[in-house]
């Protein structure tokens, strides 16, 4: 069974981190991991601006960074890292992609367990292997939502796969 904590800095928790749980639950069994420890965090530009900084030497922000521990507990526990995602880049990100807030998160959060899990790309092209691996479990995962009264905006374009963020 997979365990993941979802926690804010500089923002409110958001009320829908029980469907996150339950939508990383689905990711992760997708591709076959079991037993992770999984820590989400939410913040603002601001935060994880400092973590930018500080971890990758970028001093600004970023819509998601993933930091990686690959450690092994006894009992088969895996803790894999933490996931931060800026909710500002979200919704900028959002806006310039033409998409709904809710396909731009489950887009980040992808994102970061494909880093956490070992992945790594070199660039934002659609021939990324780890890219197109994303965008294949977002596809297999379109019925699912996370925000709520969220619906697939009809005039948007379908697979925005570049990032900004990276993993440290």
């Amino acid at each position: 069974m997979n365990r993941i904590d979802v926690s804010a800095e500089e923002v409110p928790l958001p009320s829908w981190d029980g469907k996150v749980r339950r939508f990383l639950r689905k990711v992760l069994a997708g591709l076959g991991r079991d037993g992770w420890d999984l820590s989400v965090l939410f913040c603002g530009d601001r935060y994880i601006r400092s973590l930018n900084a500080r971890f990758r030497h970028r001093d600004e922000a970023t819509d998601v960074l993933s930091f990686p521990l690959g450690a092994s507990l006894p009992g088969g526990r895996r803790l894999p890292g933490d996931i931060v995602i800026s909710l500002d880049a979200l919704r900028e990100n959002a806006r310039s992609f033409h998409v709904t807030e809710d396909e731009e998160l489950r887009r980040l959060l992808v994102h970061g367990v494909l880093h956490l899990d070992g992945m790594d790309h070199a660039g934002i092209g659609e021939d990324e292997p780890m890219l197109c691996l994303q965008e294949r479990i977002l596809a297999g995962l379109a019925g699912e939502r996370i925000l709520p009264g969220e619906r697939p905006c009809p005039s948007a374009p379908s697979g925005r796969r570049g990032l900004s963020g990276e993993a440290v």
